[in-house]
């Protein structure tokens, strides 16, 4: 699945050139050139505590970025198309069986809102294609005999894999871009990086959610490494996604394919007095009533 490495001498040179031609001109970027480069938009999921429709607005919420508020200039419903990637562990050792992992993968298929595009993949010491970008629940379906348990699970690979080839080419078409991950959190072997992996995800605002399967290694130490649970909360949390039950496929699937739908807004303000460069911590306060979510950071540029 690995993306080809594009050549960057061209592009550096094209810049270099535009960069002597507008020093030799005397430009300089004026005030609102400025403005837009620096505004920001900001992905997040927000909902009635009593779960009414009643759309939240910009008046329920408080931005904060790096612990100063900051002015909202817009809040609005993102009810367009999402593309899910299903990420699903079968490697040897997972506590459950073939069966669950088709199961959760099925429910997703049948539960998409028109417009969705889903794809699964599955990993052990290799991330491949169990069924690629569709929105046909049947042919999700006639893939699943594909699930298989064997090998070591390099969840960091998969994940740097499904960020290369699958979503970040996607990036232009669609913000809304979520991976469901069905696993226990742990990685042996990787070469990728867990940093690395959590700071693309939020540069790019994927959001990421887990139906969590117990930990296969009981909560045992592991020197210098992430647990298999603090990995799954770290990737959620970081996200601005959530937990759900494997036990209960269906929930899960309809609860995260309304949110998508339903509940996903976009933010958009434009950072005053802290630093728009380097890694912005971000705050959403809510109003009492409304819950809210969001990524913890966006990192710097």
């Amino acid at each position: 699945m690995r993306a080809p490495h594009k050549l960057l001498s061209c592009l550096f040179a094209c810049g270099l050139l535009a960069g002597l031609a507008a020093g030799q001109a005397g430009r300089r970027p004026d005030a609102a050139s400025t403005m837009r480069e620096r505004f920001v938009s900001l992905n997040l999921y927000a909902s009635r505590a009593d779960g009414s429709d009643t759309p939240v607005t910009a008046k329920d919420v408080a931005l904060y970025d790096a612990g100063m508020e900051q002015a909202i200039q817009s809040f609005t419903p993102d009810p367009s198309p999402a593309h899910i990637v299903l990420l699903v562990d079968n490697s040897l050792g997972l506590r459950a069986d073939v069966e669950k992992l088709q199961q959760a993968t099925r429910e997703f298929a049948y539960e998409i809102y028109e417009g969705d595009q889903v794809m699964v993949i599955g990993y052990d010491q290799n991330a491949e294609i169990i069924s690629d970008w569709t929105d046909d629940a049947k042919k999700i379906e006639q893939a699943l005999p594909t699930f298989r348990k064997r090998g070591e699970p390099h969840l960091f690979d998969a994940l740097a894999a499904v960020l290369n080839d699958a979503l970040v080419p996607f990036s232009a078409r669609t913000r809304k871009r979520a991976v469901v991950l069905v696993a226990d959190g742990l990685d042996r072997g990787s070469k990728s990086h867990f940093d690395d992996i959590l700071r693309t995800l939020q540069a790019q605002d994927i959001t990421v959610y887990a139906l969590q399967i117990p930990d296969r290694t009981g909560g045992a130490l592991r020197r210098d490494r992430l647990k298999p649970a603090q990995v799954i909360q770290k990737l959620v949390e970081g996200t601005g996604g959530r937990v759900l039950s494997v036990n209960e496929p269906r929930e899960a699937a309809k609860s995260v394919c309304d949110e998508l739908r339903r509940h996903r807004y976009v933010l958009s303000y434009t950072p005053a007095s802290v630093p728009f460069f380097g890694t912005r911590r971000l705050l959403v306060l809510p109003n009492e009533g409304v819950n809210v979510r969001h990524k913890l950071a966006h990192p710097g540029q």
